[in-house]
């Protein structure tokens, strides 16, 4: 067996890594921008951040698409990252109109960079499928090393010096991962990327689809459609734990006050400390034909997740009683929530990649973000409710949402592995 990874990988990692420190630290001052300097409310901050987080993962459809079809996986990932650059730029003009065009702009760029990067790591391990959960989970640590720098670059120069400067430096970042992916594509094996595949997109209607492959597309819907309970709690990170931590948590270490977009990194350095023991007992366990299916990672995250909100009930219980709360429930919130993930999203990254038919597969990962998007979506709306119910019950919500998603999962467990059962190769 083959435990080497492809020589292209750490361009893909690097590329990553700058576009989600540009999203990351643009995210990290969004709601509070729009609140503290816009003059949103809660609720409207919250529709805002859930429309626009929403819609960067539902591009993603007509991006694989236009990919598949016809501009191919590396002209889609130029494409989509030169919008982004100028989005994220256009963010760091004050007027009003160039921050809706610069969402605008971010929005259409994710379109053509999220799923095709994605489908372009599942690419390199045609040929070594045991090392494809791996490589995804060391890619997924590009994601969030990019996710770490981000929030506390464009965060602290967002909350300390102007809010513009750390859209600029977002916008500053995301170019530089354009430039790393020009000149690093050479290597990329020659016959990946360039070419859409020909095949016609409406083999998805079932007409020209195997049972087998029926099958695994059902797997994959179901499998997303439970992701969403995932998701919408998830992302309350960088909404709801935003205004909670810049309102209720004690953030001062001495004399010095931790800005509190700067907690967003701390999703990200939990990543980087267990995406590698994660990537190695995956490994391990695989060669020993004991590592768990995956309906029972997805279960995993959805308990750990709960785990993260009981941190954040427990935190709120503190604040009726002292009036603030210890900077450890947000933090160990943060620990349970990224346990969480690593169960669940780079392994929602490598199933898409790995069940879905070969001329489909960007769509099919559009299909894995629209998930995404009408969790973010919900999450975003709900989120703005923070302020209008107790903070005990508005994360308790979330508890109760993960448990029983967890449950159902585990019951329909049986059927999903019969669908995954044969090789792609069938």
């Amino acid at each position: 067996m083959n435990t080497s990874h492809p020589k292209a990988l750490p361009i893909l990692f690097l590329t990553e890594m700058w576009e989600r420190f540009s999203y990351y630290g643009m995210r990290a001052l969004l709601v509070l921008y729009a609140v503290k300097f816009l003059g949103f409310s809660d609720r409207s901050a919250g529709q805002l951040y859930g429309a626009y987080t929403g819609l960067v993962y539902l591009t993603p459809i007509i991006g694989g698409w236009l990919s598949d079809r016809f501009l191919g996986l590396r002209r889609s990932i130029l494409i989509g990252g030169v919008l982004m650059g100028f989005g994220h730029l256009s963010l760091a003009f004050e007027e009003i109109e160039f921050f809706f065009f610069g969402l605008f702009l971010l929005v259409v760029g994710n379109g053509f960079f999220k799923p095709n990067m994605s489908s372009l790591v599942g690419s390199l391990y045609e040929k070594n499928e045991s090392m494809r959960d791996s490589g995804y989970t060391i890619f997924y640590m590009g994601i969030n090393l990019g996710g770490f720098l981000g929030p506390i670059i464009c965060g602290s120069l967002g909350e300390k010096m102007d809010w513009h400067y750390g859209f600029g430096a977002a916008g500053i970042g995301m170019g530089i991962g354009v430039l790393v992916f020009y000149f690093g594509q050479k290597l990329l094996p020659s016959h990946i990327g360039i070419k859409p595949e020909k095949k016609i997109i409406s083999d998805i209607s079932g007409i020209k689809l195997s049972s087998i492959e029926r099958n695994r597309i059902k797997t994959i819907l179901v499998l997303s459609f439970f992701s969403i309970f995932f998701w919408a709690a998830f992302e309350q990170a960088g909404s709801s734990m935003n205004l909670f931590a810049d309102r209720y948590v004690d953030r001062s270490i001495g004399e010095w006050m931790i800005p509190a977009s700067v907690f967003q990194s701390v999703n990200p350095i939990f990543i980087l400390i267990f995406a590698p023991i994660f990537a190695k007992m995956w490994t391990s366990l695989a060669r020993r034909n004991r590592e768990p299916d995956k309906p029972i990672k997805f279960a995993l995250g959805l308990v750990l997740l709960s785990l993260g909100f009981a941190c954040l009930v427990l935190g709120a219980r503190q604040i009726a009683l002292v009036g603030f709360a210890g900077m450890h429930y947000l933090l160990l919130a943060y620990l349970f929530n990224t346990l969480g993930e690593l169960c669940l999203s780079p392994v929602g990254l490598s199933m898409v990649s790995e069940l879905a038919p070969t001329h489909l597969t960007s769509m099919m990962m559009g299909i894995w973000f629209l998930s995404n998007a009408i969790a973010h979506y919900l999450g975003g709306v709900f989120s703005g409710m923070v302020s209008e119910i107790p903070l005990t019950v508005f994360f308790g919500v979330f508890i109760g949402f993960a448990i029983s998603s967890a449950l159902i999962l585990l019951l329909i467990r049986p059927t999903l592995n019969s669908w995954m059962s044969h090789s792609k190769s069938q």
